[in-house]
C-alpha cells in the first residue's frame, strides 16, 4: 500500500480593513496555490456574497470528481483497447443549503461525450464508465451520489480533399 500526501496554500485576500467585524465586512477571495503551480483565484459562490470572476469551492468539488473519472477513463479504455480521439464533460451537481446554511450537495451528474475510433467497441466504451467509480480516487472518497449520462460518438475520419 502506498500513501500520497498533498500539500497547498490557502491564503484569504479579502480583509477590506476591519477583518470579520460583520458578515458583510470582508470579502470572500483567497488564493490557491501549491509549490510550482499557477494560483487559483477563488472566492466563494455568488449565492454566498462570493466574487463571480473566481472559482468556487463547490465548482472545484465538481471539478475534482469529473477530472478524476476522466482521467480514469482514458486509462481504462486504453487498457481496453478503446481509442479515444476526444473526450469533453459537462458535469452538473445540484447543492442543498438548509435553513441553518449548512448544506451538502446530493447529486451530480457527469455528462462524458467520448470520441473513438471506428474500431473501437462503442458498448465497452460506454460500459467502463461504470467501472471507474471503483477506482476514482475522489469518487471513492464522498459520500454524493455520481451518475452518468453518457454519449459515445465514432470518430468520422476527414475525407481527402481533392484538388
Amino acid at each position: 500500500m502506498k500513501t500520497h500526501h498533498y500539500e497547498l496554500l490557502i491564503n484569504w485576500t479579502g480583509n477590506t480593513g476591519n477583518g470579520t467585524r460583520t458578515l458583510h465586512s470582508y470579502s470572500r477571495n483567497h488564493e490557491l496555490s501549491a509549490a510550482g503551480l499557477d494560483t487559483i483565484a477563488a472566492s466563494s459562490d455568488p449565492a454566498f456574497r462570493g466574487d463571480p470572476d473566481r472559482w468556487n469551492p463547490e465548482q472545484l468539488f465538481l471539478a475534482s470528481i469529473a477530472q478524476c473519472h476522466m482521467l480514469w477513463y482514458l486509462g481504462l479504455a486504453a487498457e481496453a483497447g478503446i481509442v479515444v480521439t476526444a473526450y469533453e464533460d459537462r458535469p452538473v451537481g445540484s447543492m442543498i443549503e438548509q435553513a441553518n446554511g449548512a448544506g451538502q450537495f446530493e447529486s451530480v451528474t457527469l455528462r462524458p461525450r467520448v470520441t473513438i475510433t471506428p474500431d473501437s467497441d462503442a458498448a465497452l466504451a460506454k460500459s467502463l464508465h461504470d467501472r471507474v467509480g471503483e477506482y476514482c480516487f475522489i469518487a471513492r472518497s464522498v459520500k454524493t451520489p455520481i451518475d452518468h449520462d453518457v454519449t459515445v460518438q465514432i470518430h468520422a475520419p476527414r475525407a481527402p480533399q481533392q484538388t
